[in-house]
C-alpha cells in the first residue's frame, strides 16, 4: 500500500504534514508525518476523520442547476459546459445591467492552500467586482498586533518554547485548536516551566495547565493592564529594553494605573483572593525572563477585542521577554514567510475605489436597494451557517433576483440556495502551496487520488469563466505551479535557497530564519524600530450590555470535534460532539433560570432564537453561556444556526466579528 505525502488544509495553525494511505485509488488512512518537526507523527481528531469526509457518500460529484425554490435544495444534473456557459452569460448580464460592483465573491478559509483559497479572487478583481473584506476571524488580532509591533505578525520558533520559564495560554484552547504546541509545552514543563490558562471556559487546556484563571468574557484588557501596573509599580520592567526599543510608556503607565489589582480582580470575576493572584502572576511573569504568551483570537471577538489583544501582547515587551530564548508571544507566524503576493489573487488587478463589503455584514449587503448585490459567488465558505445574523443572511440568499453560484464538497445550508452548485475537489485531489500561522515551514502538496466524479478545483472553474468572458491578464490562467513560482519569486531573506523545485522535492521546507531567531529582541517592525505603547490600550465599555432580559453572555469557542462547519456532517465526529448542538450553563445560572440538564431549551438574543440541548456544568463560568462548535443548521433540532443569535456589530480594530459579545437568555420551550 503506497503512503503518499500531503498537507492538512484545515484552518488551524499547525498546518500538519500528512501521510496518506491509498488503496485501489481510494484514500483509506491518514496519519501525521513522523519526520516533520512540528507534526511529530500525530494528527488531530478532526483530521484523522478526513477519510470519512473524502469518501462520504454525499460528496458532490457533478454540476447541479436549481429546479426548486431557493432554500429547498432541489437540483438537476447539468454538464460543465452548460453550467459555465450560463454562469458566464448571466454574470455578463448582471454587470451590464447593474455594474461590476453588483457581483460579490464570498470566500474564506475552507482550505488554507494559497492557490485554491486566494487565486480565484483574480477573476473578480479583473471584472471590477465588489471587494470582500475578510474580517470574520483574524483581522482584529492582526490590526492590534501591528499597532504594537508594526507590519507582519512574527513569533518565536516552536522549538524555543520549551525553554520558556512561564507560559500563559490566553484565550485559546490550545490542546484542541493548536494541538501540536502541546509536546513543546510538555517539554517546557519538564524543564520546570509553569503553565497558566486564562480563559472564561474551563476546558481541556484548563485541566492540562497548572492553574486556570477563569475571567469574565471581554475583561482581558483590564487583567493585562493590571498585570502591567504591578510590574511598573514594583519596578519589575526591563528598563534598558524599553529605553532602547519602546515609546509611549507614559500613556501606558497611566492606563495601567486605572486598573489596580483589586478593581481588576472584581471586574474580571476572579473571586476571593483574585487581587493576590493578579499580583503573584505579574511578579512571576517579570521574574521568569523567558515568559511566553500563546494568545488566541477568542479574546478579540467582542467590541473591545483589539484593545484587549494589544494590552496582553505588550506584556512581553514590558518585561523584555523578547530578548530571552523561549520568551515573547505568539498570535501568528504568518508575517515570517515573505512570499511575493503582489499578483496572488489578482492583487495587481484590484481597482482603486472599488466598493468594499465587510463579510460580517453580509446580511446588510444582501439587503441593499441602492447599488444592490445581484450575483454572489461562494467558495471555501458556508455563510448561511457562519455569517452573523444568519436568519437575515438566509433571507438574503432566498432572493429570487440574486444569482448565486456555490462551489462545494457537500450540499450545505448555503448550497441549498444556489442557482448553480459546482462540485469542488478536496486537498487530496489538487496541488497547492501552504504556509502556516503556527510554525515556520512551507508545504507543497500534490494530488494523491484522482478527483471524484466530475469534481474540479476552484482555480479551474474561474479560469474557465475568465476565458468565456474574454479576460486577458495572464495570471487569470495560472495553474498551481505558476502561482507557487510567483510566490517564491521573492528577495525576502527567509526564502533564501527555497525554490519551487526544492519544495516540490522535499514537500516541507523550513524558512531560512536567522539563528537565533528572536523577533522583536531588537525592537519592532516599524521604521524607527520602536514598540508602540501609545495610544495606550483600554478596557472598553461595551454597547451590548447584559440586562434583566438578557442576563447571560454567550461565547462560542471551537468545539473539540468540529472545525467551524468543515467537518459538520461526519457521523463519528457529530456523535463525539454530543449528537446535537449543545450549550453549557453554570449550575447556579441553571437553578436560577429553571434550566434542566439534558433538555432542550430556547436560547434568545436581541437578534433571534434557537433551540439547543443544555449541559449544566461548572465548566461554564457563572453568567456565561458556552456554545461549543458550529453545526450545520439543517442538522440542528430547529434548523437554525447559532449565528441566528449574533449581530453585525464590529470590533474596535480591524472590523472584526463580535461573536463573543452576545447577551442572551435561556428559556423553557413553550408547551405546544
Amino acid at each position: 500500500m503506497p503512503i503518499l505525502r500531503s498537507v492538512c488544509p484545515l484552518d488551524c495553525p499547525d498546518a500538519c504534514s500528512l501521510h496518506i494511505t491509498v488503496e485501489d485509488g481510494v484514500m483509506t488512512q491518514l496519519a501525521g508525518d513522523p519526520e516533520h518537526p512540528v507534526t511529530q507523527g500525530f494528527a488531530c481528531v478532526k483530521t484523522r476523520h478526513y477519510p470519512a469526509r473524502q469518501n462520504h457518500p454525499e460528496r458532490l460529484r457533478v454540476p447541479l442547476k436549481r429546479v426548486g425554490r431557493k432554500g429547498e435544495g432541489r437540483f438537476r444534473r447539468v454538464s460543465w459546459d452548460e453550467a459555465l456557459d450560463d454562469i458566464a452569460a448571466r454574470t455578463q448580464e448582471v454587470v451590464r445591467a447593474y455594474g461590476a460592483e453588483s457581483v460579490l465573491p464570498y470566500n474564506y478559509a475552507g482550505t488554507m492552500g494559497l492557490c485554491e483559497r486566494d487565486q480565484p479572487l483574480a477573476f473578480f478583481r479583473a471584472i471590477g467586482a465588489s471587494e470582500l473584506e475578510q474580517t470574520i476571524c483574524a483581522t482584529t488580532g492582526g490590526a492590534a498586533w501591528e499597532m504594537n509591533y508594526g507590519p507582519g505578525k512574527l513569533a518565536p520558533e516552536l522549538g524555543d518554547v520549551e525553554h520558556a520559564r512561564l507560559i500563559l495560554l490566553w484565550g485559546i484552547n490550545s490542546l484542541r485548536s493548536n494541538s501540536h504546541l502541546t509536546p513543546f509545552l510538555k517539554r517546557a514543563r519538564a524543564r520546570g516551566a509553569r503553565v497558566i490558562h486564562i480563559d472564561p471556559y474551563r476546558n481541556e487546556t484548563s485541566r492540562f495547565a497548572d492553574e486556570h484563571l477563569q475571567l469574565t468574557p471581554g475583561t482581558d484588557a483590564a487583567l493585562a493592564l493590571a498585570l502591567g501596573g504591578v510590574i511598573l509599580e514594583e519596578g519589575l520592567e526591563d528598563a534598558a529594553y524599553l529605553s532602547a526599543h519602546a515609546k509611549g510608556l507614559g500613556a501606558y503607565r497611566a492606563a495601567c494605573a486605572a486598573w489596580p489589582p483589586e478593581r481588576a480582580a472584581a471586574f474580571c470575576g476572579l473571586g476571593p483572593g483574585g487581587a493576590a493572584r493578579v499580583r503573584e502572576l505579574a511578579r512571576a511573569f517579570a521574574a521568569a525572563g523567558a515568559a511566553f504568551i500563546r494568545v488566541g483570537y477568542g479574546m478579540t471577538r467582542n467590541e473591545g477585542g483589539g484593545n484587549a489583544l494589544r494590552a496582553v501582547t505588550l506584556l512581553p515587551a514590558l518585561t523584555g521577554a523578547w530578548r530571552h530564548r523561549g520568551g515573547g508571544a505568539m498570535l501568528s507566524t504568518s508575517g515570517s514567510f515573505g512570499l511575493n503576493t503582489s499578483r496572488l489573487g489578482g492583487q495587481h488587478l484590484l481597482r482603486r475605489g472599488v466598493r468594499r463589503v465587510n463579510m460580517n455584514r453580509l446580511a446588510s449587503a444582501l439587503e441593499l436597494t441602492e447599488n444592490p448585490i445581484k450575483a454572489l459567488f461562494v467558495f471555501n465558505a458556508n455563510p448561511a451557517a457562519v455569517a452573523p445574523d444568519s436568519s437575515r443572511v438566509r433571507a438574503g440568499l432566498a432572493r429570487e433576483d440574486l444569482f448565486t453560484v456555490v462551489l462545494e464538497h457537500f450540499q450545505t445550508d448555503t448550497a441549498d440556495y444556489a442557482d448553480y452548485l459546482l462540485p469542488a475537489t478536496t486537498f487530496l485531489e489538487h496541488p497547492d502551496l501552504y504556509t502556516s500561522y503556527g510554525h515556520h515551514y512551507l508545504g507543497w502538496a500534490e494530488p494523491v487520488v484522482a478527483p471524484l466524479g466530475e469534481c474540479k478545483p476552484n482555480t479551474w472553474v474561474f479560469r474557465e469563466l475568465a476565458s468565456r468572458l474574454g479576460l486577458a491578464d495572464e495570471t487569470l490562467f495560472w495553474g498551481a505551479e505558476e502561482v507557487a513560482r510567483a510566490l517564491l519569486d521573492s528577495e525576502h531573506p527567509h526564502l533564501r535557497g527555497i525554490t519551487f523545485e526544492r519544495l516540490q522535492r522535499e514537500r516541507s521546507v523550513k524558512l531560512a530564519l536567522p539563528q537565533p531567531y528572536r523577533p522583536y529582541a531588537a525592537g519592532s517592525s516599524f521604521a524607527d524600530r520602536k514598540i508602540r505603547f501609545a495610544p495606550a490600550p483600554e478596557q472598553l465599555e461595551f454597547e451590548e450590555r447584559l440586562s434583566e432580559r438578557f442576563p447571560l453572555r454567550l461565547i462560542s469557542p471551537p468545539g473539540s470535534h468540529l472545525l467551524n462547519t468543515t467537518m459538520g456532517n461526519i457521523p463519528a465526529l457529530l456523535k463525539a460532539a454530543g449528537g446535537e448542538p449543545q450549550v453549557v450553563i453554570n449550575p447556579r445560572d441553571a437553578a436560577r433560570l429553571g434550566v434542566r440538564h439534558g433538555e432542550r431549551h430556547r436560547v434568545v438574543s436581541a437578534h433571534g432564537s434557537i433551540l439547543r440541548k443544555v449541559v449544566v456544568s461548572d465548566d461554564a463560568k457563572e453568567g456565561v453561556l458556552v456554545a461549543l462548535g458550529q453545526w450545520w443548521p439543517k442538522l440542528a433540532p430547529d434548523g437554525r444556526s447559532l449565528n441566528d443569535l449574533t449581530g453585525e456589530r464590529l470590533t474596535d480594530l480591524g472590523g472584526g466579528s463580535t461573536f463573543g459579545n452576545v447577551p442572551v437568555q435561556v428559556e423553557p420551550v413553550e408547551a405546544p
